[in-house]
C-alpha cells in the first residue's frame, strides 16, 4: 500500500472538474480572449461579489496587487509602512519597490499575525500605513489595527494572499482596510493555473487609480493617463478562476474539517503544538502549521517516510539578508526569532483523504513516542 502523502495535490483538483476546466480553456482560446476582455471582466464581477466588496482590480499576480495599490496610495520617498516581521517577503519588498520604507513589527506568539500591542511604539511622523497579513489563513486582530490606524489617520492594506474567505468577528477579511490583496497562486486556497491576483476596494477612485497602474497607466488602449506598469491577468486564467470560485466555500469547509481532525488526533502528542485559533476568528487554513521543539528532525522523520512538509517561513523576514541594512538583531522580534524554527506546515487540501491523515497523524505520534 502506497502510503505517501504529498502536501498538496493539485492535479487531483484539476480531475474532479476537468470538464468544466477544459471548456472554459477551449473557450477563451476558440474566442483569442487572452488579455483583458470577457473572461476577466466577469471574474472580476464575480470575485467581488464573493468578497463582498464594490470593486475588483485584476492584475498578473498577488505581488503585483500590493505594489499597485502602494502606488495608488500615493506613498512617497521616506513614507513608512508598518508589517509583521514574520511572512512571505512579498508583503514588504513591494513597500520598498513603491518607494517606501520598511518597518517591521513583531508577530503574536501562537496566532502569527501581526501583534497590535506593539504597533503603535513603531508610528512616527512619517509613517502612512499598516499591512496586517491574515497568515496561513487566519486573519490578524482587526478591530484593534483598525482602531490604531484611524488614531494616527493611516490606512490599512490587507493581505489577504492566504486567507480568501476567512472571517474576522464575522465580518470578511478584506472588508476593513481601504484596499485588500490578494494572490490566486496555484496552491494558494483559490489557485489558478499560473500566476493571477486581484485587489478588492470600495473606493471606486481607488479602483480606478489602481486599474490605470496595472494597464499601463490608462483604461483605454493609447490613452496613457500616468506611468503605469504592465499586470494584467489573463483570460485563460480568469476562465479557470471562474470555473473554481463557487467550489471555493466546500473547498474551504473540507480545509476546515481537516484542521480539526488533525486538532483532535494531535492532542496531547508530547511536542506538538497544534494552530490556535483566536477568538472571534475563522481560520481558512491555507496551510496548517505546527509547532515542534525538533522541528527539523520530526520534518525529515517524516520526509523518510513519504510525507512532503514545508517550513513557511524558514527566516523571519528582518533577519533575511535582503534586510540586513536595517540593522535588526534576534531580541526585536522575539516572537517571530522564536517561531521560525518550529514551524512546520503539515500536508492539507481539500481532496485529502481520511487514511492520508491518519498516515501523517500516526507518523507524528512515532516520531513523539
Amino acid at each position: 500500500m502506497n502510503t505517501s502523502v504529498p502536501f498538496a495535490d493539485l492535479n487531483l483538483q484539476y480531475q474532479s472538474i476537468r470538464p468544466a476546466i477544459d471548456a472554459a480553456i477551449d473557450e477563451v482560446i476558440r474566442t483569442s480572449a487572452f488579455i483583458r476582455g470577457p473572461f476577466v471582466e466577469t471574474f472580476e464581477r464575480e470575485f467581488a461579489a464573493a468578497t463582498g466588496s464594490a470593486q475588483c482590480v485584476s492584475c498578473a499576480n498577488g505581488t503585483d496587487s500590493l505594489y499597485i495599490a502602494m502606488r495608488a496610495l500615493g506613498i512617497k520617498p521616506g513614507d513608512e509602512v508598518i508589517a509583521p516581521a514574520h511572512s512571505w517577503i512579498s508583503t514588504t519588498e513591494t513597500i520598498t519597490q513603491a518607494g517606501g520604507c520598511v518597518v517591521f513589527c513583531d508577530t503574536d506568539a501562537d496566532s502569527f499575525t501581526i501583534d497590535p500591542d506593539r504597533i503603535e511604539s513603531l508610528i512616527t511622523p512619517r509613517t502612512v500605513g499598516i499591512i496586517p497579513v491574515h497568515l496561513y489563513g487566519q486573519p490578524a486582530e482587526m478591530d484593534r489595527i483598525m482602531a490604531i490606524a484611524g488614531k494616527h489617520k493611516l490606512w490599512v492594506l490587507e493581505d489577504c494572499a492566504q486567507a480568501h474567505l476567512a472571517r474576522y468577528r464575522g465580518r470578511l477579511v478584506g472588508s476593513f482596510g481601504v484596499a485588500a490583496s490578494y494572490s490566486f497562486y496555484p496552491g494558494k486556497n483559490l489557485g489558478a493555473m499560473g500566476d493571477a491576483g486581484a485587489l478588492t476596494t470600495n473606493d471606486s477612485g481607488l479602483a480606478e487609480q489602481m486599474a490605470m497602474i496595472a494597464r499601463h497607466g490608462g483604461l483605454r488602449k493609447g490613452d496613457h493617463q500616468i506611468e503605469g506598469i504592465n499586470s494584467r491577468l489573463d483570460g485563460l486564467q480568469a476562465a479557470i478562476l471562474s470555473v473554481k470560485l463557487p467550489h471555493l466555500a466546500e473547498w474551504t469547509r473540507r480545509r476546515q474539517a481537516i484542521a480539526a481532525e488533525y486538532d483532535r488526533r494531535l492532542a496531547g502528542v508530547a511536542g506538538v503544538s497544534v494552530p490556535q485559533v483566536a477568538a472571534g476568528r475563522e481560520h481558512v487554513y491555507h496551510l496548517y502549521v505546527l509547532r515542534h521543539e525538533r522541528r527539523d528532525a520530526l520534518a525529515c522523520f517524516l520526509a523518510e517516510r513519504g510525507i512532503q512538509t514545508v517550513v513557511n517561513y524558514p527566516v523571519a523576514l528582518p533577519f533575511l539578508p535582503a534586510y540586513s541594512r536595517l540593522g535588526h538583531v534576534t531580541a526585536d522580534f522575539p516572537n517571530a526569532h522564536s517561531n521560525q524554527s518550529r514551524i512546520l506546515s503539515l500536508p492539507i487540501f481539500p481532496e485529502m483523504t481520511e487514511e492520508q491523515i491518519a498516515v501523517v497523524v500516526g507518523a507524528i505520534e512515532q516520531f513523539s513516542s
